[in-house]
């Protein structure tokens, strides 16, 4: 049953609030004073505070539950307060509503209005409280991730690509071929390393070749080698990357780039492990773990007769699709700190606000070289919003019956109110209460 904490020197007062929440399953506790009731806050857990604004008779200015307010903040930053006075004061309710404060109504109250506003911010409490245990959860599994596998010093925080990582080792000891799909920079190659690492071969090579990057006709022989004479300039033998990587893990980026005689022969070796170089009759014989990527509609190639359906399906046995960074955003702060490095620079808060509003169309390749450009040339010892010289990109209202903001939009529009929370939820056309209850959603502090 929720418990409610009120802080008012009439003993009327409380009666009459304690009849009207027992009508409704809420049950409430009183204090006479701000000292006794900061004091069983701090013995005793609420789910929300309604407090008097003056305790001292003829006293009318406020400034007693302005003071008890502000402490309250302090020691329980999460904790609804709705102020209760029968002195209201315009200027003091904006000014604690700014604070922090849920709600600001005069006495005597209405008792509709007073309960819809308690249930939106018991509800708001019980959606902040599973939060609060989904992220304990995420916090153990991802404390349980470091302490099980070899994560290769990976960056994360999102549980996106806390799902993917997880996945990764859970395949990561079969000797299953791997297909890795995701946006170019997401970080691929990293997600083929973790494979590697925790694999029964991660004491054997890692050999990874970017098909996208090596023309076509030498992609054969960069793949499978060629015998001297083979081609054009082959005045030596030369092992192939199969043969490099005998005993350990391939990994093949951007797939999609293979030709159709390339893919052939590749689906070979998958079956048999078996291939022969360039210019030579001879077989050979490997044991190679094959991890791939691309940032291709492989089933789209398929239809149009530009990827075998049959190679496909036999490297995609296990297929791992890393998101965008614009789709995991828990993972942008960390990742930026973590490129700054050791040379002494923070980020400033507007300059983290810039940084998770941008869509980050290169994804982690794109935030590293931002963060190492603007640390470069930065001349203060914190980045600022213009060392990042990212295109700016406007708060977008949103009126009533729009999409569901994201978290990016929701991240907007705060900044653009300055952070207040009453004209951020206007500009997104919604009440406080359920811009909080999104906020928490997406994981945003209140500040």
């Amino acid at each position: 049953m929720p418990q409610i904490l009120i802080i008012d020197d009439n003993t009327a007062v409380a009666t009459a609030l304690d009849v009207l929440f027992s009508l409704h399953d809420i049950e409430t506790r009183h204090a006479n004073s701000p000292e006794q009731g900061l004091a069983m806050l701090h013995e005793q857990e609420f789910d929300l505070v309604l407090q008097d604004m003056n305790f001292t008779a003829d006293t009318t200015s406020g400034e007693e539950g302005q003071a008890l307010f502000r402490h309250i903040r302090d020691a329980h930053p999460d904790l609804p307060v709705i102020l209760l006075t029968a002195w209201t004061h315009l200027d003091s309710a904006v000014e604690l509503v700014k604070a922090g404060a849920a709600d600001y109504l005069a006495k005597p109250w209405d008792d509709g209005r007073l309960l819809t506003s308690v249930n939106n911010l018991l509800e708001l409490a019980e959606t902040r409280r599973e939060l609060a245990r989904r992220r304990q959860r995420e916090l153990a599994q991802r404390k349980s991730l470091h302490e099980r596998y070899d994560l290769r010093s990976l960056v994360f925080a999102d549980p996106a690509s806390e799902r993917v990582i997880a996945l990764a080792c859970q395949v990561a000891r079969s000797e299953l071929p791997v297909l890795i799909t995701g946006p170019n920079g997401a970080g691929k190659e990293k997600i083929a390393e973790i494979i590697q690492a925790n694999s029964a071969n991660r004491k054997g090579p890692f050999v990874a070749l970017n098909c996208g990057a090596i023309p076509s006709e030498l992609i054969e022989a960069e793949l499978f080698g060629a015998e001297a004479g083979a081609y054009t300039g082959a005045n030596k033998a030369r092992e192939g990357k199969f043969e490099a990587a005998d005993g350990g893990t391939l990994f093949l980026d951007e797939i999609g780039n293979l030709s159709l005689t390339g893919q052939m022969k590749l689906l070979r070796v998958l079956e048999t492990g078996r291939f022969e170089r360039l210019g030579s009759n001879r077989e050979r014989q490997v044991k190679v773990r094959v991890v791939s990527a691309t940032n291709a509609d492989l089933p789209a190639m398929i239809r149009d007769g530009s990827f075998r359906e049959d190679l496909y399906y036999r490297l995609n046995t296990v297929e791992l699709a890393l998101p965008a960074l614009a789709e995991r955003r828990e993972d942008i702060l960390p990742l930026a700190r973590h490129f700054l490095g050791d040379d002494g620079k923070a980020l400033s808060p507007q300059a983290a606000q810039a940084l998770q509003r941008h869509n980050w169309p290169g994804n982690v390749r794109e935030l590293r070289n931002v963060i190492q450009r603007a640390s470069l040339l930065a001349q203060g010892p914190r980045l600022e919003v213009a060392d990042l010289n990212l295109p700016r990109a406007p708060a977008r209202p949103v009126t009533q019956g729009a999409e569901e903001p994201d978290r990016a939009r929701i991240m907007a529009a705060l900044e653009h109110a300055g952070g207040v929370i009453a004209q951020a939820a206007a500009e997104l056309g919604l009440s406080r209460q359920a811009l909080y209850r999104r906020m928490d959603r997406h994981g945003i502090p209140r500040e």
